[in-house]
């Protein structure tokens, strides 16, 4: 067996999840500042008052697509590796399309080359897997409640089709080095912005741990971010052509240590905030990033 299929063993062997993640809600309304605290952590969370068995039925039988179904394709192909401690792969992408939606995914899995991460890497693949089926089977979900209120309030199945309703689940390499390494895997919606997802990954191969802005930063982090990202807010205005939010108004407050970032090809941390996070959801996804 060759190390691609013994890639492929591997996570078909990951046991399924105990409960389906669900969507964090979009934070549309300023004044519920804990919709938006709850999209800092851009995590998958898992739904609630579900039962364990009625949650692995559905993350099964998502799964058997996967492997069974024909309009389904599995896939492992291999990014260019950038630095020799390990690389980013494209492990598994299937894409699924009817009548009513279009979906792509593309699983992606970190694979070491030259060290040990001690169990780190294992760990984070397994997270990546599972949260890219729960934000796929998710949004399917989310997709059919649509077309159902759509149709409901007068809509046509024509006026339906002509939505073209794509969700996407993908990753993006950010930075890597020989012994670090910096990506986000992403989950969109193209009939909700309100819908889309993040989860940063910055890891340090050489000593199989997750990268913290105090790691990069220093003690000092969270001064040397807050004025960073204070000092900036004035030309993302002048970029978006909108105003942030004051603190007093839901705005930035400050960083925390649940707060996204990324390392980008300089080195340097690059914070994320999400739509309404911090302004207006016209402002879109905004990026700062810290010089230390």
């Amino acid at each position: 067996m060759n190390r691609m299929e013994d890639a492929k063993k591997k996570y078909e062997d990951i046991p399924v999840p105990e409960a389906l993640g669900q969507r964090v809600q979009a934070a549309v309304a300023r004044s519920k500042k804990q919709q938006r605290k709850k999209r800092i952590t851009r995590l998958f969370y898992r739904a609630a008052g579900r039962s364990l068995t009625a949650a692995a039925a559905v993350v099964a039988v998502f799964t058997l697509m996967v492997n069974t179904n024909t309009v389904f394709a599995d896939t492992v192909s291999e990014i260019p590796v950038v630095g020799a401690a390990a690389r980013l792969l494209t492990f598994r992408s299937f894409t699924e399309e009817n009548e009513d939606m279009k979906i792509a995914v593309e699983v992606p899995e970190i694979e070491t080359i030259e060290q040990d991460t001690g169990g780190l890497a294992d760990s984070i693949n397994q997270e990546i897997y599972r949260l890219c089926l729960e934000y796929a089977e998710g949004a399917k979900k989310r997709a059919v409640e649509y077309r159902e209120a759509f149709l409901a309030t007068g809509g046509t199945k024509e006026e339906w089709a002509a939505h073209n309703i794509e969700i996407r689940v993908w990753y993006e390499l950010k930075s890597q080095t020989a012994d670090r390494i910096s990506f986000v895997v992403q989950g969109t919606e193209n009939w909700s912005s309100a819908y889309n997802e993040g989860k940063y990954y910055n890891l340090d191969l050489k000593n199989g741990k997750r990268l913290s802005l105090k790691d990069i930063l220093g003690e000092d982090y969270k001064k040397i971010a807050d004025d960073a990202v204070r000092s900036q807010i004035p030309e993302k205005e002048r970029e978006t052509g909108v105003k942030f939010w004051k603190a007093e108004e839901g705005g930035f407050e400050g960083i925390t240590d649940e707060t996204p970032f990324y390392i980008n090809e300089a080195g340097e941390p690059v914070v994320v905030f999400a739509p309404y996070e911090i302004a207006p959801g016209a402002a879109g996804e905004v990026e700062f990033v810290i010089k230390g």
